[in-house]
């Protein structure tokens, strides 16, 4: 089954760019097809990234001609654990490369977040800071999404095990956390007072997690998501 993954850029270019530098690959070994070519806005108003989908060609066969046989002697030093970059120093470069390749100008800050569960790996998170990196979260952090989408992708690809990566930009992500608390805990008090479910507006995934978790204490109230796809949504039932 072949890999199709779809990339963004403040244009198409760097778009496909930022496809060739998490795939690995020279722009002769992959196949690319535009699906938005974006738009600069008007004054920075209404700005909207290019995104491209990126597929690997199959690499045809090397030919490798035959080396003489030759008696050497070589000394192999293994690397030990302490030399290998960590996830923190990984994430931080690939995000800085991305950016410097769509041209956006900001600062990268990290910081490890409590995890949500017991058991759960504590988040990394990076927090794209600067005026220019607005441009980066999109209409209700869709952009964000995928820009997130591709860093953790091209982490994958530099490190082994398992990892758990947040990408922010201007600390959006907090507030509209914390949004989503006020929201999660207003509906819930609407349920319980009206006696019927009440069904809030299609989310991603990360989002719906926020609202199950902020009522997953509740005592009067459970929550469960239903639907498909971009329209998969929370519903908040009423404990009988």
């Amino acid at each position: 089954m072949e890999s199709r993954e779809i990339f963004i850029g403040a244009n198409v270019d760097e778009a496909i760019a930022a496809g060739l530098t998490a795939l690995g690959l020279p722009r002769e070994q992959v196949q690319v097809e535009v699906l938005d070519e974006g738009s600069p806005g008007f004054l920075g108003l209404g700005a909207r990234p290019a995104r491209v989908r990126v597929v690997p060609l199959a690499p045809p066969e090397p030919v490798v001609p035959p080396e003489p046989e030759v008696a050497v002697t070589t000394a192999v030093v293994e690397p030990s654990p302490e030399e290998e970059p960590g996830l923190e120093d990984v994430a931080r470069a690939v995000v800085i490369e991305l950016l410097e390749r769509m041209g956006i100008a900001a600062e990268v800050r990290t910081r490890h977040a409590e995890p949500e569960t017991e058991g759960e790996i504590p988040p990394l998170i990076l927090d794209v800071q600067g005026e220019a990196a607005e441009s980066l979260i999109g209409r209700r952090g869709e952009t964000l999404a995928a820009f997130q989408h591709v860093v953790r992708l091209m982490v994958g690809r530099r490190l082994t095990g398992r990892f758990n990566l947040v990408v922010d930009v201007n600390g959006y992500k907090r507030q509209r956390e914390r949004s989503l608390r006020r929201l999660a805990r207003r509906m819930a008090e609407k349920a319980v007072r009206t006696g019927r479910t009440v069904r809030l507006e299609p989310m991603p995934a990360y989002e719906r997690r926020i609202v199950h978790l902020a009522l997953r204490d509740h005592p009067d109230v459970t929550t469960e998501s239903i639907g498909e796809g971009r329209r998969r949504r929370v519903t908040i039932i009423p404990r009988r």
